[in-house]
């Protein structure tokens, strides 16, 4: 997933812990065989390749992911999306530092967005688009998935006290590590990651954050990052990150981006109680703070 994982587990088995750890790495590594965009090989691939000529048939597995982004779209009026692959590729984010388009590719690639353009078909398990050109992206969820998927592994595993880590931007903590009340985490300064904006300990809960320090370019003294807001076809703008904190890493990836997007009022009205929402806007200076 162009990511790098890392586990941090305690227990007094070494070798269960070993064991189980290796386990979890092979177990992103066939989510990566699975899902990712970048393996020819991939259903996610063989979905993007083929479903605007027909139905595609996937696992089961694959068929839910995609029904929940496109419920996660749904509920966030379409600014979670996981059509804005051609959005991705016109902004040259796809294995690419980034350029500034035409505004006439926007509207191109515009067209070829839409979570509406995914039909899926529960009877045969098939996915199929409704225009071509449509490109379904895992990058808005798949860390957050992948990192469930492995926390949930540990602990069939009987792993009690772990960490799992993706790129340091999604994350979730099993239990506590010993003699502490949680996990430690830090929230860095967007601009400057050096200096730290809030502190947390995370307990059974996951956090992801989405920000425009992952991958940006600057054109005309202005900041274009790679989170779109694909109603537009522009990167979002007003923030410089946003954190959220949630009983599942998915949901905590996947919000990320609707909060950053839409903002703190949207989040005030349609955020679930136990989330925690920490925003940074771009402001001089920016202003970072948890949703009150």
């Amino acid at each position: 997933m162009g990511s790098t994982y890392t586990i941090v587990a305690y227990g007094e088995d070494r070798l269960k812990l070993e064991t189980a750890v290796e386990a979890a790495f092979d177990e992103v590594r066939r989510l990566d065989n699975l899902i990712s965009n970048y393996k020819p090989k991939s259903e996610w691939s063989l979905v993007n390749r083929n479903a605007a000529a027909g139905p595609v048939r996937v696992s089961q597995e694959v068929f839910d992911l995609i029904a929940a982004c496109l419920e996660y779209s749904r509920k966030s009026g379409g600014a979670f999306d996981i059509t804005v692959g051609p959005l991705v590729r016109t902004w040259g984010f796809y294995k690419g530092s980034g350029r500034l388009p035409h505004r006439a590719e926007i509207r191109t690639a515009l067209g070829k967005t839409g979570y509406r353009n995914v039909i899926l078909d529960k009877e045969t398990l098939s996915v199929s688009f409704a225009r071509p050109g449509v490109e379904i992206d895992p990058g808005g969820i798949g860390k957050g998935y992948a990192v469930d998927r492995v926390a949930a592994l540990l602990r069939q595993m009987g792993i009690r006290s772990a960490f799992v880590n993706a790129a340091n931007s999604s994350m979730y903590a099993i239990g506590t590590p010993p003699g502490e009340a949680g996990w430690k985490v830090k929230i860095r300064h967007p601009l400057e990651p050096s200096k730290t904006v809030a502190e947390l300990t995370l307990a059974d809960k996951s956090m992801s954050t989405s920000g425009t320090s992952e991958k940006f370019f600057i054109s005309g003294g202005k900041r274009y990052s790679h989170i779109f807001d694909p109603r537009t076809g522009y990167p979002a703008g007003g923030m410089l990150s946003v954190s959220v904190v949630a009983e599942r890493t998915i949901d905590s990836e996947a919000w990320t981006k609707p909060n950053f997007i839409l903002g703190k009022e949207w989040a005030r009205k349609n955020m679930p109680k136990d989330f925690n929402v920490f925003f940074c806007e771009d402001r001089n200076p920016a202003t970072c703070a948890w949703l009150q």
